[in-house]
């Protein structure tokens, strides 16, 4: 087993890939309040755990879910093909097709960055269209050193200021943010440890190192989880 096969090992069966809830996404569609015949974009949707509540804000419009990972794809598409109103696709969430009321984007942005991301997108939105995203950031001045050796992984990471700093380098402007809330991070982390639990007992060695891995990050949020959070931001084009 590879160790990218004993990543989505683990990662498979879960209806969430990253921190997040009914709630957050709640808050984010109240700050950007799409049409209600509106046209979603959930760009890097994972398994598609926010479609059902897109689709619910847009009842007369369409979400377009993309993702990289088919089987993730797959999964949402056997899981609401009954909804009409939902596009699944297999693809590039730069490169999405047609204009949207809403980009939606949550925890996926790393992978590009805020400022490429913004700027990438602006063509696909309409007017007065808006774009919600979650991006992982410091929360203390001096975060312990465990965190910062942990989040060397992403070089990127700034704070709140230089997520907001980096949307206005793209020409676009913040109309609201906050941090995640405990339970949006709780929503994510609890099925994950279920399911590492589930998979220890036979896990050969690859599959052990990540979930060994994953009950590290487990740990170390439940140890310094106030030093750093996602930082829900809504916002749009200045001009």
């Amino acid at each position: 087993m590879t160790p990218e096969e004993a990543f989505f090992t683990l990662h498979s069966d879960l209806l969430r890939e990253g921190p997040g809830d009914e709630e957050s996404l709640g808050w984010a569609l109240a700050q950007a309040r799409p049409p209600r015949d509106g046209r979603v974009l959930d760009a890097g949707c994972g398994p598609g755990a926010d479609v059902e509540g897109l689709l619910a804000a847009v009842p007369e419009g369409q979400v377009v879910a993309v993702d990289q990972h088919r089987p993730y794809i797959d999964e949402l598409a056997a899981r609401l093909d009954v909804d009409a109103r939902l596009l699944a696709v297999t693809g590039d969430m730069m490169q999405p097709e047609g204009m949207f009321d809403l980009i939606w984007c949550a925890g996926a942005i790393y992978h590009v960055g805020v400022t490429e991301a913004l700027r990438r997108w602006r063509p696909h939105l309409k007017p007065g269209g808006r774009v919600a995203f979650s991006e992982i950031a410091w929360r203390v001045d001096n975060p312990p050193l465990e965190a910062r050796d942990f989040w060397q992984s992403y070089p990127a990471m700034t704070d709140r200021e230089g997520v907001l700093a980096r949307v206005e380098a793209a020409g676009w402007r913040m109309l609201a943010d906050r941090w995640l809330p405990e339970a949006g991070w709780a929503a994510y982390y609890e099925p994950l440890a279920a399911r590492i639990a589930h998979l220890r007992a036979e896990a050969l060695p690859a599959l052990a190192d990540v979930l060994t891995q994953a009950e590290a990050e487990i740990s170390l949020w439940r140890r310094h989880g106030d030093s750093y959070g996602y930082l829900q931001v809504v916002a749009e084009p200045a001009a």
